[in-house]
């Protein structure tokens, strides 16, 4: 018995831990600066809608599809008082997708006359394309932009030319293994407004924390704490010292086994929620709601997504 050894000794021959120290000249490439709060805005941005939505996809090939969705449902309008004002409305969707490795191609073409086109190219391992335009009947209403975006061993940079002499530039920068800090300008001459910004972004694999400001008059502020590998709890401020308006909101992402459920809630008293259930391999069952006392606006809606 003397020759056995106390159940703690073998703990005391350890090593003590080191810290491995951050090789500086080896630092990850950020996320794009246009990106830097996609946690937060998972949680707190649903993209709920109202009324009957469905959608079909139908591959012919590995790399070509098509789609057909169908919504019904009240739109809002425009208005200056304070009540909400809403009009039915119901209109068939058909998307034409073209998916590469190299090369991404999406085209939507709606009843009402509006056609939409999202093109996204590698030109090299590093220079991407991005351009996505709309066209409607409206007069003035039609848009396009165009992106190029860089990426750099340990830095994105990315540059933005709109219809309406719109011109933007963004830069960010990995500045340790976890925080990462950048930049951008913009000017939009049909209005004659320029802006520029700052943002910083702190992220571990528990949580990602960010901040921008701006000189539009914005303050934004976001916290995403990732409590496991299927449940996140976000949060985010937003305040514009410009209009003094403010607004503070919590949110959850909640993956179950068949199921994605997320919502939030806001300081202005609107809470929503998104449930996404798969019924079966390719059938995925959706409702949506969104409920704002304050303006007296509720939302509600459903509907199917098959392929």
């Amino acid at each position: 018995m003397a020759g056995l050894a106390a159940p703690g000794d073998a703990s005391l021959n350890k090593p003590p831990k080191v810290e491995e120290k951050a090789n500086y000249m080896d630092l990850p490439c950020p996320i794009p600066y246009e990106e830097i709060q996609r946690e937060a805005l998972m949680s707190l941005k649903p993209e709920t809608f109202e009324g009957l939505r469905f959608d079909f996809s139908k591959g012919l090939n590995q790399k070509f599809s098509l789609s057909h969705s169908v919504f019904m449902g009240p739109t809002e309008i425009p208005s200056q008082s304070p009540e909400t004002i809403k009009i039915p409305t119901a209109h068939y969707e058909f998307g034409a997708n073209y998916i590469d490795p190299k090369l991404m191609l999406i085209g939507r073409v709606m009843t009402d006359g509006r056609l939409n086109a999202r093109v996204k190219c590698d030109l090299t391992d590093d220079l991407s394309l991005k351009a996505n335009a709309q066209l409607t009947n409206e007069p003035h209403m039609s848009h396009g932009m165009i992106n190029f975006d860089y990426k750099g061993k340990d830095y994105r940079t990315q540059f933005q030319f709109g219809n309406g002499a719109l011109f933007g530039a963004s830069y960010i920068q990995s500045v340790t293994p976890h925080l990462s800090l950048g930049g951008e300008v913009f000017w939009a001459g049909q209005h004659r407004k320029s802006g520029l910004g700052y943002a910083a972004r702190y992220e571990t694999d528990k949580m990602v924390a960010t901040g921008q400001v701006a000189s539009t008059g914005m303050v934004a502020l976001s916290y995403v704490q990732k409590i496991s590998e299927k449940v996140s709890l976000a949060t985010d401020f937003m305040y514009n010292y410009l209009s003094r308006d403010v607004t503070a909101s919590v949110g959850y992402d909640y993956i179950l086994r068949q199921c994605r459920l997320r919502g939030k809630i806001d300081s202005n008293g609107c809470t929503a929620a998104f449930l996404e259930e798969r019924l079966n391999m390719g059938l995925n069952f959706i409702l949506s709601a969104e409920i704002d006392h304050k303006k007296k606006d509720y939302k509600f809606g459903f509907g199917l997504t098959v392929g």
